[in-house]
């Protein structure tokens, strides 16, 4: 495929937002906001709502000549997916569950089957009826009761993550009257097939602080508090033991962990806590038996994996050690089986499986891909004697493989399908590691199509990037990508600091007062790359969302010149006004991952950084924002502000639109084709800039 000969110039009449001098002052420091009166958290004020419209009609005007090429893409997009598909069955009780799709519906239909040839499937739920009339639908949990017999799913209907649960009776797909509203989305279903736990949010900071029992048959108001979290700096959730003989609250703030259990069997007694909480102290636990498996960072920066008794679980001195800790291997997770355990562990980046047989045999299961995404699928049944990995590659479409778990022979049970011209031999992937200013190796994933690369500075090149919480952007297969790649670009994925591609220590170092690494190892990733000759250095593209859109917002303040065109989507860029703001949704939580500017030091470290603070008048490149008008997670106003700002001090005639979705929220439109719409407008976008 060619590039598009559509290129774009800069149309006037931009949507110019007034200024209203707002006063902020903390520690005896002042900043003027001239846009804080855009912040409405019932977003009903006709004004504000008028300039997020005016912005929709300018992005659409100035956006107008590549409209069809826009449309192109997206044919192309969703001309790859096969429109008629199902997921592989899993067994989980008596019964297979699978989902499907057909034709043009946006999202699935939900059965079981006796079998697994699913020749009886039964229908679970429609979701494509459940979304008719929503403009934006987000199915949550589905819970099937222990005798399984009736089901229990959440729904969130604006995009918000304020979830209402319903239940059926699956026998004669009849609704039973009960409805639990403005959860966190998850139902825990109690042995006695009556009995349902779940977490309710506080509807102005919608985090999830409260855990309610609820019997079937009486009303929400006679629900019963069970579990309250007055620290609101912890992320609340609930589970269920992999013997499910637990129910399990799991609290967890940025640097640690909680957890309350209460005995699955006697829903109407109280949760108590398995073991003290004590503050720097991360862990995740399961049960199975009579053994709680415990992987934690106690005296283990990296994780290791300890086991213990009903007896010694809460005295961290009588735990047992299983796999020790490792100065290069980050220890993730464990997967419990009845005769095997499943870790899986990362070490130089790369995720890797280790199954250890009851004679603490262990036995490693590897890939073969440069740079590649694994991970431990669906495996309900613990009495399996294979286990379920998903993988996936920059070149190899998501496989899901089943494992025997004695032998390590894998067999491939389903691929994605590919429509279209596509074959992954036409394509090649790599790993490099770029040297950062302070000299810290930066792992980057490359993924190019092999007739139409060359290492001569020529490609356009596309850089992704995130970035915080420890989340690691594994390099996977995306079909989408493929409208680049043929296209000549090359698409690079840059593991900065702050996410856990190099075990805990990159996590650590890229965060807090060391946030500032990020963003310097994202630039330095693009320099090297464009000094090695992977990309012009005048056709540089790159793009993050929410934390990643800060990243985003961070580089085009530091360096502007080195990128042709940004995306920013759903973007965090207000940072300082919002983590001094507690009655914001996620504000407290996240005090141990940026800082909490109500200490000095820290608001010196963040308003050093923070976008919408660091906006100066110079040269920015060309820039697509978009946001949700209900986000939950980023609040619209952030990047209504920022756009605003950038306006009024940019100075030049480049390209800035914001287009901000009416319906959705932090998570952008739902169902599997329209969110699609979104992607094809950056690829439009970028690919025109190249023809500017």
């Amino acid at each position: 495929m060619s590039l598009s000969n559509v290129s774009l110039s800069l149309l006037p009449n931009a949507p110019v937002a007034r200024k209203q001098s707002h006063s902020l002052i903390t520690h005896e420091k002042m900043r003027v906001d001239d846009y804080y009166w855009m912040r409405d958290d019932e977003r009903e004020t006709p004004e504000i709502l008028d300039h997020l419209n005016a912005e929709n009609e300018y992005c659409d005007k100035q956006l107008a000549p590549i409209k069809s090429f826009q449309t192109q893409l997206f044919d192309e997009l969703k001309g790859r997916i096969v429109k008629d598909d199902n997921s592989f069955p899993v067994k989980d009780g008596q019964f297979w569950y699978h989902a499907e799709v057909r034709g043009d519906d946006e999202y699935a239909r939900h059965y079981r089957s006796s079998d697994i040839s699913s020749n009886d499937k039964q229908l679970l739920l429609d979701v494509n009826k459940l979304a008719d009339g929503y403009e934006f639908y987000d199915l949550g949990e589905v819970a099937i009761s222990p005798n399984e017999q009736l089901l229990a799913y959440s729904e969130d209907t604006e995009g918000r993550r304020i979830y209402t649960v319903k239940f059926k009776v699956i026998s004669d797909d009849c609704l039973l009257d009960d409805v639990l509203e403005n959860t966190e989305g998850q139902v825990v279903w109690a042995n006695d097939n009556q009995t349902v736990f779940y977490v309710k949010k506080d509807l102005k900071t919608l985090l999830g602080f409260q855990v309610y029992r609820h019997v079937l048959g009486t009303s929400q108001d006679e629900d019963i508090l069970v579990y309250e979290e007055h620290d609101r700096s912890y992320f609340m959730g609930l589970g269920k033991s992999r013997d499910e003989s637990l129910i399990i609250i799991d609290l967890a703030s940025t640097e640690t962990n909680d957890t309350w259990v209460l005995d699955a069997n006697q829903p109407s007694g109280e949760f108590s806590q398995l073991m003290p909480r004590e503050e720097g102290h991360e862990f995740d636990v399961d049960k199975l038996g009579d053994t709680f498996y415990i992987v934690t960072n106690w005296q283990a920066k990296n994780f290791r994996l300890m086991t213990a008794t009903p007896a010694t679980v809460a005295d961290k001195s009588q735990w047992q050690e299983h796999t020790p800790h490792r100065e290069d291997v980050l220890l993730e997770d464990v997967e419990t089986f009845d005769k095997f355990l499943v870790l899986t562990e990362r070490e130089l980046g790369q995720t890797r499986f280790v199954v250890v047989n009851q004679q603490q045999q262990r036995m490693t299961l590897e890939f073969d891909d440069p740079c590649y995404y694994a991970a431990v699928a669906m495996n309900p049944e613990s009495n399996s004697k294979t286990a379920r990995i998903y993988y996936s590659s920059l070149t190899t479409p998501g496989s899901l493989y089943e494992v025997d778990l004695a032998t390590g022979a894998k067999t491939l049970l389903k691929q994605q399908q590919v429509l279209g011209d596509f074959k992954a031999e036409n394509y090649a992937s790599e790993r490099l590691m770029v040297t950062a200013r302070d000299g810290e190796k930066i792992p980057v994933s490359l993924v190019y199509r092999k007739d139409l690369f060359k290492q001569d500075g020529t490609n356009p090149l596309f850089q992704y990037g995130y970035g915080a919480y420890g989340i690691t952007i594994d390099p996977s297969f995306s079909s989408t990508s493929l409208s680049l790649l043929d296209r000549g670009f090359v698409y690079a994925i840059a593991h900065v600091r702050g996410s856990e591609m190099l075990g805990r220590n990159w996590y650590e170092q890229g965060k807090k007062q060391h946030k500032k690494n990020s963003f310097s190892d994202f630039i330095d990733v693009t320099n090297a790359l464009v000094e090695q000759g992977y990309g012009a250095k005048d056709k540089v593209f790159a793009s993050g969302g929410s934390a990643g859109g800060l990243l985003m917002g961070a580089v085009v303040n530091q360096a502007p010149e080195l990128y042709l065109g940004i995306g920013c989507h759903v973007p965090f860029l207000d940072v300082l006004t919002t983590m001094l703001d507690e009655s914001i949704p996620l504000t407290t939580n996240e005090y141990d991952e940026w800082g909490n500017p109500n200490d000095p030091e820290y608001y010196d470290l963040i308003a050093a950084y923070s976008p919408y603070d660091n906006i100066k008048a110079q040269v920015y490149p060309n820039i697509l924002v978009t946001t949700g008008l209900h986000d939950s997670q980023v609040q619209y106003w952030e990047p209504m502000k920022w756009v605003a700002k950038v306006r009024e001090y940019k100075t030049d005639d480049n390209i800035l639109v914001f287009k901000t979705d009416m319906d959705a929220g932090h998570g952008g439109a739902s169902g599997r084709f329209k969110s699609l719409e979104e992607k094809a407008l950056e690829m439009a976008f970028f690919i025109s800039l190249i023809n500017k």
